[in-house]
């Protein structure tokens, strides 16, 4: 985090002082490194004149692959201006979370006021006329040392970490659409706008590697005892599983080679019918190592995925708002045949993939991660390119997974979430796809506030007063 002290002298400045030293520490506690003036480069190691806001961006400048974030702490009222210049100086254009240190009503002479309360306002203001985008703390004001400020730098890490996660990125699309999947269609070029490259693959390039890679080739060797330590496949056939890692060393390399972070895959039906195997259990190990990956070629799917993995740390699963469960209207079954991340399930084993079976034979259908997903809480998200407006647009909010019965196929769970009816409405008004991403945490105000603050992303936040678009 890079760190800017507001001091203004009309206020007791050396609040600036302490105020510095506490916010450092509490930095240190959250486990963060920081970038800030030093005391010999500035008073205090504040701003307030231009000098010193001329100083602190060059400081910033020079460690711009390292600042993620910027915290603006206000012991004091602060140099409203000085804080907005050092921000446009150095132009860093990354998240800036903004706290101001309360009074002591026992405290409020000439000697020991700090005013930040009101100072707080007038930074806001110049930022806005500045046209910097900030995010603000839970509470106006919440001393550095608090429980409610530990909180809320957790809350901005996540969203540091998300902007960052979209800067850049190259995502993956192996293989084309599947003809019957309209709904998972997109702009490339709207992602591009929104520096977000696709670098594609023919699946007739992934199959023609497979055929020439050996047997016993090092990369394939390495997976398959990955595979092997990853899931129960006792009862897949070796010929399957040694195609399975065929398939993994090939996507592997060729991610390594494009500098790609994650990807969606063509399943239905082309894999089974060229290759004899389903990806899922390839893709459910990219997932839980961090890489997620979506199946059908939904690039925004993978990507409502991304976000909520770079928010929570965790792996991210994508699944399909598939069946109502029962007659509670707050509760639905989520599904996929599946992918998932082994960090999803209660138990899990390697099995056959029933539906496509009936078409392309069992025999060729091995390799889902089959299991009930454990309860727990959970968030969604899902991004769209609306490629009528030419923007991006989505949805997010949180729930959570039930014990309740559930007698299927697949990689599934009961969800609950609440005023479910007027989310599922929301969803076929807008258009959304079938699909959601879901992650086993609570960060939907992260993702929310990274997309829509610092992205500039169209969002619908379920279940927060009326949206917040």
């Amino acid at each position: 985090m890079g760190v800017i002290v507001g001091n203004r002298g009309f206020f007791p400045d050396h609040l600036a002082k302490s105020g510095r030293e506490e916010m450092l520490r509490a930095l240190k506690t959250a486990g963060m490194e920081v970038v800030a003036l030093d005391p010999n480069e500035s008073k205090y190691g504040a701003v307030e004149t231009r000098e010193e806001s001329r100083f602190c961006a060059e400081l910033f400048t020079r460690n711009r692959g390292r600042i993620d974030g910027v915290i603006v702490t206000l012991p004091n009222f602060g140099e409203e201006r000085a804080i907005a210049d050092a921000l446009r100086l150095a132009d860093l254009r990354v998240p800036v979370l903004i706290q101001a240190t309360p009074d002591d009503p026992r405290k409020m002479t000439i000697a020991s006021r700090r005013d930040s309360f009101c100072g707080k306002m007038s930074a806001c203001n110049n930022l806005r006329q500045y046209g910097i985008p900030y995010s603000i703390t839970t509470l106006h004001t919440e001393s550095p040392d608090s429980p409610e400020f530990a909180k809320d730098l957790e809350w901005f890490a996540a969203v540091c970490r998300v902007v960052k996660g979209f800067r850049n990125l190259r995502v993956g699309g192996i293989g084309a659409r599947p003809a019957a999947f309209n709904t998972v269609r997109y702009s490339e070029k709207i992602l591009e706008s929104h520096g977000i490259s696709i670098e594609t693959l023919d699946l007739s390039e992934v199959l023609g590697r497979i055929e020439r890679m050996k047997d016993d080739d090092d990369s394939a060797q390495a997976k398959l005892a990955a595979i092997k330590k990853y899931v129960d496949a006792s009862s897949v056939p070796a010929l399957a599983l040694l195609k399975m890692a065929k398939l993994g060393a090939v996507v592997d390399q060729w991610m390594a080679a494009t500098e790609v972070t994650i990807s969606a895959v063509q399943c239905w039906t082309s894999i089974e019918e060229n290759l004899g195997v389903v990806p899922c259990t390839v893709m459910s190990m990219m997932s839980n190592e961090l890489l997620s990956s979506a199946c059908e070629v939904d690039i925004c799917g993978v990507l409502g995925m991304h976000a909520l993995r770079l928010a929570s740390g965790t792996p991210s699963a994508l699944l399909d708002w598939n069946n109502n469960y029962g007659s509670d209207p707050n509760k639905a079954v989520c599904f996929h045949c599946s992918n998932l991340p082994k960090h999803f399930f209660r138990s899990v084993k390697m099995d056959f993939q029933e539906i496509i079976a009936g078409t392309v034979g069992k025999e060729n259908t091995f390799g889902t991660c089959v299991g009930l997903i454990k309860p727990e809480k959970m968030s969604f998200a899902r991004f769209s390119t609306d490629d009528i407006a030419g923007k991006m647009r989505g949805y997010v909010g949180e729930g959570r997974f039930t014990d309740d019965p559930l007698n299927t196929f697949g990689g599934a769970g009961v969800v609950e979430i609440p005023q479910m009816q007027k989310l599922l409405r929301y969803i076929c008004e807008n258009g959304f796809e079938h699909h959601v991403a879901a992650n086993l945490s609570t960060v939907a105000s992260s993702v929310h506030e990274a997309t829509t603050r610092y992205l500039g992303w169209k969002m619908y936040w379920h279940g927060h007063e009326n949206g917040a678009c």
